[in-house]
């Protein structure tokens, strides 16, 4: 899905293990910044709801496969104003 980061998320993702802030130049990762758009797995976006810090998504650029795993109604209850 495509999520518009914060810094709150970072945060939350980096305790959780996955380190987005610092960059990796060895795999060309720039590491992100708030209100980057960036590509979460659905489960890491799920997980994130849940503890209250998800990030809003752009509906337009997520993949349909995300109703898979989440509802419709919460990611309009996310959905970023274009």
């Amino acid at each position: 899905m495509c999520a518009i980061i914060t810094d709150q998320f970072l945060n939350y993702s980096k305790l959780r293990g996955n380190d987005l802030i610092t960059p990796r130049p060895e795999v060309n990762f720039p590491g992100l910044k708030a209100g980057d758009q960036w590509c979460l797995c659905v489960s890491r976006w799920e997980e994130a709801a849940v503890a209250g810090c998800a990030p809003l998504v752009r509906l337009e650029s997520t993949h349909e496969a995300s109703l898979n795993v989440v509802t419709l109604e919460l990611l309009k209850a996310f959905e970023a104003s274009v």
